[in-house]
């Protein structure tokens, strides 16, 4: 770990960097069958990787999804453990009962349905990377930034991470977004939060340790958190394949983004609707005196057809052009700085508190990779 930040911090630039060809430090894994040959986290200098196998800009946008699906398997992870059916499928932690029962307040399914998010991201991850190297590619590896330590609650196998659920800040304008008919934020229209509360200071999704367990108010608060958390993530994926699928050269590659990009979007319609079942309350976090509010989101300012809680459909709305006809769609699917914009959803949210500068630096070099990726290079 020491040399590999040592290498980070006394590079010029990031393009020597990459040609020094920088490797992880470890080839320790997050779960049964991710690669332990991954060899870079950059990509090679050239205009086609390997014998053209790959073009630079294909491997480039496989390389970035690969890092995105590391960094959400990680958190899926954590939920699981405390919340999820614990089982071998998906293994790791022994489950938190009370957490577990919290966040079956918002659906009795909750259990079945945080497993199931969790495999699936397994799959992604691991996918990705073996297509990555099938392909004489580089792959990803973010093990050496596996340092920030997660719940000590009851249920948590206590290990090591590489996202911190305990310190959120939730942009929930996506519950306005998919609600709206007249607006696409692609055509540049913004939209308000659905709990304004959770968009301004820093609120734990998981229980930090067996204390936040006590107050069944509080407790209900990290659920409700953590409810609203799940679709927000998942709505990122929502639009990051497609708008990433939009650049891809080869039709292998393509086939693989417009493939996985769907699965986010189950994701994502299963946990707004779960999200719409919180319950409302006021709760004030012990431990920072942060306050939170969950509002009745069926009683104005929202509610009425529009914005009943138990919409999962996308409502149509403006798309490329206001002179057409309305369209349900998926939304934003604007191609232009997509990773970076990832990376910066991701970073405002919290989830990489905690993380060296060398961590951001990596993930700003992978998204304007991907970013810089053309059709035909």
């Amino acid at each position: 770990m020491k040399d590999l930040l040592k290498g980070l911090k006394n590079s010029i630039n990031r393009r020597s960097f990459m040609k020094n060809g920088l490797t992880a430090a470890s080839a320790a894994t997050v779960g049964a069958g991710l690669l332990a040959h991954s060899s870079s986290v950059f990509a090679q200098e050239g205009p086609e990787e390997h014998s053209g196998r790959l073009t630079r800009g294909d491997a480039a946008l496989l390389r970035f999804a690969a890092a995105a699906e590391l960094l959400e398997t990680d958190f899926w992870v954590q939920y699981h453990e405390l919340g999820g059916i614990q089982d071998s499928e998906v293994p790791g932690g022994s489950g938190s009962p009370a957490y577990a029962a919290a966040l079956e307040v918002l659906d009795s399914d909750m259990a079945q349905y945080i497993h199931d998010n969790t495999d699936d991201e397994f799959t992604h991850q691991n996918f990705l990377n073996a297509y990555l190297a099938s392909k004489g590619a580089s792959t990803v590896n973010l093990e050496p930034f596996r340092t920030l330590p997660g719940s000590t609650a009851t249920g948590s196998s206590g290990k090591l991470r590489l996202t911190n659920l305990t310190q959120l800040t939730l942009d929930t304008s996506w519950w306005t977004r998919y609600r709206s008919s007249t607006k696409n934020p692609d055509l540049g229209d913004t939209f308000p939060q659905a709990v304004p509360t959770l968009a301004v200071g820093q609120h734990t999704a998981i229980p930090r340790t067996d204390n936040d367990l006590n107050d069944p108010n509080f407790l209900q608060a990290i659920a409700n958190t953590a409810g609203f958390h799940f679709p927000t993530i998942e709505q990122g994926g929502n639009s990051l394949y497609p708008s990433m699928a939009q650049r891809a050269t080869h039709v292998e590659v393509l086939r693989i983004l417009i493939s996985i990009g769907p699965t986010e979007t189950m994701h994502f319609q299963t946990w707004s609707d779960k999200a719409g079942n919180a319950p409302t309350l006021t709760a004030v976090d012990p431990v920072t005196g942060v306050s939170v509010t969950f509002p009745d989101l069926n009683s104005p300012p929202f509610g009425g057809e529009d914005f009943q809680t138990n919409l999962i459909m996308p409502e149509p709305c403006p798309f490329l052009s206001r002179k057409l006809p309305v369209c349900s769609i998926i939304r934003p699917i604007e191609t232009k700085g997509i990773a970076m914009g990832v990376v910066n959803f991701l970073t405002a949210m919290g989830l990489f508190i905690g993380q060296p500068p060398e961590f951001f630096a990596l993930l700003r070099d992978l998204a304007e990779d991907a970013d810089e990726a053309r059709r035909g290079r």
